[in-house]
């Protein structure tokens, strides 16, 4: 959603969803330093028939990253978007039309696709929510980029949101987050990002680590982070660990609308902390909840001590 460019906080322009894979260790500004020097990803246009035209390389970059994502998946994604993946009966050796998913959308849960640049502006971004369209910006990344890339492309939205688009519940849940976006002010469009982030973007469900399963589609779009994401989980089954892991894990908690809006995060880090919910049902729950009050009581109560290091600059 909110692709905040600056560490958790307020623009104007974002991205159509949010960041794509995380790098896992490693010098994040220094990263940050080398892709400013990289020429900036544009999103491809329609013909007159409303078919896109992707390259060769292009189509290439789209099957190594579905092979790759496909290898991890299995056991780690909620069998929701396993039901969605299927349905949607993506295309391995090309990047899939957007009217082919939308057919699938429109027959399930009424939603469609929107095509869209890389950046958009927040009002517009809610307003294709509030309407039941879902923004893809129309390019994928670079081979030099595989495992890393802020701009969210074709391959985030569609591998990791739109399978789950066909589940009432995550629908519903995007149309009144839209909703509630077109009337907020700018400050409380700061604090509704981190429930996006929280949820469709990085959220877990499951309330016993043993089932415990991802549904946020900026984890499902990586590969990393989709094994990174239930590290604690496996950790939790003395049979498959030996010794412990030298790598640190990520820390999950159970969901709590309060919390999740009063909890900072970097963009261009893998996430330190995950929000788990109970079912996915559990998004209508949200939904029927009070959330411009709480994001009222966020804002007077602040932020809690960021858990990720400093950003150098």
């Amino acid at each position: 959603m909110e692709r905040l460019s600056q560490i958790d906080s307020p623009n104007t322009a974002i991205g159509a969803n949010s960041s794509v894979a995380k790098q896992q260790g490693g010098d994040a500004s220094a990263h940050h330093n080398a892709t400013d020097k990289k020429q900036p990803y544009i999103s491809h246009q329609p013909d007159s028939h409303g078919h896109i035209h992707y390259s060769d390389d292009e189509n290439a970059m789209w099957q190594a990253l579905l092979t790759r994502q496909a290898e991890q998946i299995p056991n780690r994604a909620c069998p929701a978007y396993l039901e969605g993946l299927t349905k949607l009966n993506l295309p391995t050796t090309h990047i899939p039309q957007l009217h082919d998913i939308d057919e699938v959308l429109q027959a399930t849960t009424g939603w469609q696709t929107a095509a869209v640049p890389a950046l958009i502006s927040f009002g517009k971004f809610f307003k294709l929510l509030a309407d039941k369209s879902f923004p893809v910006a129309t390019f994928i990344r670079r081979f030099e980029d595989i495992d890393y890339i802020e701009e969210p492309d074709i391959f985030h939205e569609i591998v990791g949101h739109c399978p789950l688009l066909t589940h009432p519940a995550f629908a519903a849940f995007n149309e009144t987050y839209g909703k509630l976006g077109l009337s907020a002010t700018k400050e409380e469009r700061w604090f509704l990002a981190r429930l996006y982030w929280f949820t469709i973007e990085f959220g877990l469900v499951g309330s016993q680590p043993k089932d415990r399963r991802i549904y946020g589609g900026g984890i499902l779009s990586s590969p990393s982070e989709t094994i990174y994401a239930l590290d604690q989980t496996l950790y939790a089954q003395p049979e498959t660990q030996i010794q412990p892991k030298p790598t640190p894990q990520p820390e999950h908690r159970a969901f709590d609308l309060l919390d999740v809006l009063r909890t900072p995060y970097r963009i261009d880090q893998i996430q330190p902390i995950y929000y788990v919910i109970d079912e996915l049902d559990t998004l209508f729950d949200i939904v029927d909840s009070d959330i411009m009050g709480t994001v009222k009581q966020a804002m007077s109560l602040g932020l809690f001590e960021p858990t990720y290091p400093e950003k150098s600059h």
